[in-house]
């Protein structure tokens, strides 16, 4: 049997992403099948799909990272151990193979649909949920009264952050390119939103903090903001990089490391392995879920396309004038 995916014809633009068919894929030990009905679009997508982003050593070399459909198929035992179903609705993280029909994921990676979630809105969760509560509550343990700083607020791991870390009881400052982004992301619940193309951003952090600047900084940027970012820490201050989309090279005062004790850390989930994929999820299920079915935080969808409009996604994805997720749909052939 198989199934239409959207497969990277060539390294190259978004029109080398080709709708083409594979073979259905079998799960193995501790893993299921998912009939997907909704695929995520996200930035390590654009990253593979131009050659940036290698392939984990045993991932699918189709692209995506999280779905949401119906379980088809799966390890009889380790289903039942971890409370799942044949027939069951459930999200997954995924270390590829997500632009598919049907998709194979480690059970561990899977949760149920929260209740009062569409499958579109289900497979918006897992790579930002999972990432912001990695680096944002594991790495840089977040407490409430705290005060966080989230680079590119408008983006899918932005408006996740800015819920997540409102709804734990953080002081939220953001930045965005525009002064709609910015307004979105106060409707979020961000307290203060900086349109870092019209304002240095940590000037005007520091204006608004009174010269004390944040305990949290979530970055996307790394290059040349990491100076700036490490004179906006407090004291004992934690910066958190996820990606480096202004450069892998950064130089700033050592100096001020020492004297505030600062931290800085970060890191890519995409290759961890399955157990330590499995822990966010639980954290996740227990102390995420719960917020999301209370309608507390809620998954913020910019597009959806068909899957054969992949190429549409990545256009979009590339130009930036997104605000949250960009979602593929798994239509009738």
């Amino acid at each position: 049997m198989a199934m239409r995916v959207v497969e990277i014809s060539a390294f190259g633009p978004p029109s080398v992403l080709q709708l083409g068919q594979r073979p259905l894929p079998a799960p193995g030990a501790g893993e299921l099948l998912i009939r997907v009905s909704a695929s995520g679009v996200n930035r390590p997508d654009v990253l593979q799909r131009t050659g940036n982003y290698p392939v984990p050593p045993g991932a699918s070399d189709i692209p995506g990272l999280e779905v949401a459909g119906v379980i088809t198929d799966g390890d009889s035992l380790a289903l039942a151990q971890a409370g799942l179903a044949i027939g069951q609705r459930v999200c997954a993280l995924v270390a590829g193979g997500g632009y598919a029909e049907y998709c194979v994921a480690p059970i561990g990676q899977c949760l149920q649909v929260p209740a009062g979630l569409s499958d579109i809105e289900a497979a918006s969760l897992p790579e930002t949920f999972f990432t912001v509560w990695s680096n944002v509550f594991d790495r840089a343990r977040l407490q409430a009264g705290e005060s966080i700083l989230i680079q590119g607020g408008s983006s899918g791991i932005g408006v996740t952050a800015i819920q997540m870390a409102k709804a734990f009881g953080a002081q939220v400052f953001v930045t965005a390119g525009s002064t709609e982004k910015c307004q979105a992301c106060l409707a979020l619940g961000a307290d203060h939103a900086i349109n870092y193309r019209s304002h240095d951003f940590a000037q005007e952090l520091m204006r608004l903090t009174d010269n004390a600047g944040v305990d949290i900084i979530l970055d996307m940027v790394a290059g040349a903001y990491i100076a700036k970012e490490v004179q906006c820490l407090r004291e004992d201050g934690r910066l958190v990089m996820i990606a480096v989309q202004g450069g892998v090279k950064s130089e700033f005062n050592a100096g001020l490391v020492l004297r505030r004790r600062l931290t800085i850390t970060g890191s890519t989930l995409r290759p961890r392995p399955i157990a330590f994929k499995t822990a966010i999820a639980q954290a996740c299920r227990d102390r995420v879920w719960p917020l999301i079915e209370q309608g507390r935080i809620k998954p913020v969808i910019h597009s959806v396309f068909a899957a054969a409009d992949a190429a549409q996604a990545h256009e979009l994805m590339e130009s930036n004038q997104h605000i949250g997720k960009i979602m593929l749909t798994w239509g009738a052939a």
